[in-house]
């Protein structure tokens, strides 16, 4: 069967197998970072048997799909050991209190310790073998669905689908024709994934984004580079800006929930502007988020149909649905599941504890992703792509259009405009 030699397959599978592993209550918990100031030792105080356990868990079920899809073990396993080694040196830098309060999380340091060792010894060929980048991110966005409860989009009702839902699809078309027409960007892969950053939710989006039209490993680096490096600024820069400009919580935590890239980010923002703040923004985001699947699945059919045709400019079904992102259905239904499956069922606390246990992994997944990508990347080639400084104004002429329009929807939302305050 052909699905049984899909890296797309084997991560909807492996995505499932850990989330009924975790609901079944075969795995009770992941090794977590804890924030340290001046010893590195404290970050993994008493985990070190836990660490052991999750490497050979992680290796040992991806090393399934490597097998299935052709590849051989014997470079796999040492290879893909280190990348998770290089992972917990990432998170354990991104958990150093300093740098954590300036936003300068773990995906960062992975990126740039893959980066490190790819621009000056090299990686060698068994460490390039067990850098598999497009499995782990694809693995972790099943895991990320999970985590993502239908439900929650009611909760805050119309205000936040408005900001949401309204917003995005906006900026990455004005995002797509700016940098395709305007720009005359070379890579319409890389034009793709910045908007997608930019509106929607940065890494995640990017990730997502960048398996469905098949992009560059450095046009995904390139994205999440700029990403992560404005995102830091508007971590500071937004909660600054609302309170100078008198604000209400509510309406700035939607304001940021909308504009800033990261999760992470978006929570410390609005954390730094009240409880309320915080509290609408990490809602705004997350309803933002539940647009990956659909977003990513309307771009791999835009992609097949128009910026990669097939004969004749005509997509059949069999093509559609060779070329469509497995993982974006595994995303859809491990979203489905949690929402109409664990909840009924488990009720909303335990679902919330099987959630919390998939996100460890998906955060181990997304930083060893991460760690992959920069082993995969070289500067050289990525400089190739800012020839003339083109993805940095498309990102920030989009980003400031997204800012503005953002800050109108969240007032019109919040404000007391269209629906009643929430204060």
């Amino acid at each position: 069967m052909r699905a049984l030699r899909s890296e797309d397959w084997w991560s909807v599978w492996l995505g499932f197998a850990i989330i009924v592993a975790v609901a079944a209550g075969w795995v009770a918990a992941v090794p977590k970072v804890t924030s340290w100031a001046t010893d590195p030792a404290e970050a993994w105080a008493g985990s070190y048997g836990a660490l052991l356990g999750l490497a050979g868990m992680l290796v040992g079920i991806t090393s399934v799909a490597v097998k299935a899809t052709g590849h051989d073990l014997a470079r796999y396993i040492p290879g893909a050991l280190v990348v998770f080694l290089l992972a917990g040196l990432a998170q354990t830098i991104g958990a150093q209190s300093g740098l954590k309060s300036w936003g300068l999380g773990y995906a960062l340091w992975a990126l740039g310790l893959g980066l490190l060792i790819s621009n000056t010894i090299g990686a060698p060929p068994w460490l390039e073998a067990g850098s598999r980048s497009e499995l782990f991110i694809k693995i972790g966005l099943v895991l990320l669905g999970a985590e993502l409860l239908l439900g929650r989009i009611v909760e805050l009702g119309g205000p936040g689908l408005m900001v949401a839902y309204l917003v995005t699809p906006v900026i990455i078309l004005l995002m797509w024709s700016f940098g395709t027409r305007v720009l005359q960007m070379r890579s319409k892969a890389l034009t793709i994934i910045i908007a997608c950053a930019t509106s929607v939710c940065g890494v995640s989006a990017a990730v997502a984004v960048a398996a469905a039209v098949r992009a560059k490993k450095e046009e995904l680096t390139l994205g999440i580079g700029l990403t992560m490096i404005f995102t830091v600024g508007m971590m500071v820069g937004m909660p600054a800006l609302s309170r100078a400009l008198g604000l209400d919580p509510w309406v700035a935590g939607a304001w940021i929930g909308g504009t800033v890239d990261s999760t992470g980010a978006v929570v410390a923002a609005g954390a730094m502007l009240g409880d309320d703040a915080e509290q609408v923004a990490a809602v705004v985001k997350m309803i933002q988020n539940t647009m990956i699947g659909g977003i990513a699945f309307l771009i791999a059919l835009y992609w097949v149909a128009k910026v990669e045709p097939t004969e004749g400019g005509r997509p059949s079904a069999s093509i559609l649905w060779e070329r469509f992102p497995k993982f974006v259905l595994g995303f859809l239904l491990a979203s489905a599941l949690s929402s109409f499956v664990f909840v009924p069922l488990l009720g909303s606390d335990s679902t919330e504890a099987i959630t919390k246990v998939t996100k460890g992994f998906r955060g181990w997944l997304f930083a060893m992703a991460f760690v992959s990508i920069g082993l995969e990347s070289n500067f050289r080639r990525l400089t190739e792509q800012l020839v003339g400084g083109k993805p940095i104004l498309l990102y920030a002429a989009g980003q400031s259009v997204n800012v503005l329009l953002t800050l109108l929807v969240a007032w019109l939302a919040f404000g007391g405009v269209l629906f009643p305050s929430p204060s």
